[in-house]
């Protein structure tokens, strides 16, 4: 029986845990249809977490996202569910969306998969072409109407619809499409960017992004970049956001709502663009003044902001349950204190410019941030570095594995990759000297600037620029699966 419609077949809705763990569907009988003689793409990158997130067989260049979004009516207040989480507004509103997304081949393709969670899918087209579509899951599979060549950079077009899903991830966080009282907000770590758009979902893909949101009059829509424009036609109004730099699929956000928006720039000239819920808009201002401050000390200590523009967006603290680094705008569930703005800020350089290569390597993004919140509070706080080091030597959840090694996907954000992490930044710190250090960290960041870093990359370019062999430091301190005797040195 042939497999493949013009449109999506629908299939039930499944949770993402185990979408992930099912068995590739197979697809080599396509390089005998109708003559094309390439082989189909990947339908993952084999991540050691999320093996089936990501697509092979190609190269993503370019999103351009047309999405329209009308939120239902928001719930009178939160009220907390069976999870004793908010309600968060209630269920997701309707989602109209246009993806067209320009990739490269990376080989001879006669079909190519596309990471696309509960939405449906009313049309899709290659090269102008219409292009034959399967669903099974989260796998979205086109099979375009002419063989594409290792080399060639191709447009898809997909059009799709639906109410947009919340995912929850192994460790019990909520990601995807969050339900606010007044509107939305998209979160994607690790993989709910596919819950709001089609796409190689996995970090090693990066592209430049264009994303136009049309909402009712008198919300705002927020994403990464620079806004563009800004226009109200029939009650209704399109923001047009463009982020030119590449940026991984779960750095990317779209946030709806009510917000109070300001403008200002750095004292180096970066724009900063804030859009904070009137509700925590008093209580946000004086750490959200600090951006600039924050974002000069930073680039003094790691070298060139690597983007165009900076800024935050906060919601409500029951919007969401945890701050995430999205690029260039990290969100927060509510007003942060200033060290979780100097962490997520410090991600722009270290996660979102310098992105992992698998989630394996989750500990060069928290380790680097928090490592920066300990910088922070030494040189503004006066707090020395060494007491965040034994504070953090001293708490017990920072053993409980090794941070370059998490057990499972439920423990990539787990407490010893930012803790341990730190401290393995640290180490560094002490086994080479502060002048050296701080040349290794700018370098390390120019090297891989808007690029993918592995755990192997970072330990054989310190190692390299310091001329050092640490193999010790790496195995106790990053691998290494006891804590150390004798407190750990002095840190």
């Amino acid at each position: 029986m042939d497999q493949w419609t013009r449109v999506r077949r629908t299939v039930p809705a499944v949770a993402v845990a185990t979408l992930l763990a099912l068995t590739p569907a197979s697809c080599t009988s396509l390089g005998s249809v109708g003559g094309v003689r390439g082989a189909p793409g990947a339908s993952g990158v084999r991540d050691p977490y999320f093996p089936r997130l990501g697509n092979g067989g190609y190269d993503v260049q370019r999103y351009a996202l047309t999405l329209d979004y009308t939120p239902r009516r928001a719930a009178d207040g939160d009220r907390p569910g069976r999870t004793g989480r908010a309600d968060h507004g209630g269920p997701p509103g309707r989602l109209t969306g246009t993806a067209e997304i320009t990739a490269r081949a990376t080989q001879d393709l006669s079909a190519f998969n596309l990471d696309l969670h509960g939405l449906d899918v009313t049309s899709a087209t290659v090269e102008g072409a219409e292009a034959a579509v399967n669903r099974a899951g989260d796998e979205l599979t086109l099979r375009p109407d002419t063989e594409l060549t290792d080399g060639q950079t191709f447009t898809t077009v997909v059009r799709y619809s639906g109410n947009p899903a919340t995912l929850v991830d192994a460790d019990d966080s909520r990601e995807g499409w969050l339900t606010t009282r007044d509107g939305a907000v998209a979160l994607g770590q690790p993989s709910g960017s596919m819950t709001w758009f089609p796409g190689n979902n996995h970090p090693s893909d990066k592209a430049s992004y264009d994303i136009t949101i049309t909402v009712p009059k008198g919300l705002k829509a927020v994403s990464n970049g620079e806004l563009r424009s800004e226009r109200t036609r029939g009650g209704r109004t399109t923001f047009a956001w463009h982020n030119g730099d590449p940026m991984a699929s779960y750095l990317a956000t779209v946030a709806i709502g009510t917000y109070e928006t300001k403008t200002s720039r750095t004292p180096s000239g970066v724009p900063v663009y804030t859009a904070v819920d009137p509700t925590v808009a008093r209580s946000s201002a004086k750490v959200l003044a600090t951006v600039p401050e924050v974002m000069e000390w930073a680039a003094e200590k790691f070298g060139p902001y690597p983007f165009s523009s900076t800024g935050a967006i906060v919601e409500r603290g029951n919007d969401s349950e945890y701050a995430l680094e999205t690029q260039t705008k990290p969100v927060f569930p509510g007003a942060p204190d200033q060290g979780l703005l100097v962490h997520e800020l410090a991600h722009q350089w270290f996660g979102d410019s310098v992105t992992p290569k698998t989630w394996r390597d989750m500990w060069l993004n928290e380790g680097f941030a928090t490592y920066a919140e300990w910088l922070w509070a030494e040189d503004v706080e006066r707090i020395p570095v060494g007491a965040s080091f034994r504070r953090a030597f001293a708490e017990k959840a920072n053993w409980a594995f090794p941070p370059a090694t998490p057990p499972s996907a439920a423990e990539i954000s787990a407490e010893p990759v930012y803790g341990r992490g730190a401290m393995v930044i640290h180490k560094v710190r002490e086994a080479v000297g502060d002048d050296k250090f701080y040349a290794i960290v700018r370098g390390w960041t120019a090297a891989h600037r808007h690029g993918n870093a592995s755990t192997d990359d970072f330990t054989a370019y310190v190692e390299k620029e310091s001329g050092k062999d640490l193999k010790g430091l790496w195995d106790t301190w990053l691998y290494g699966k006891s804590k150390p005797g004798g407190g750990g040195g002095e840190g």
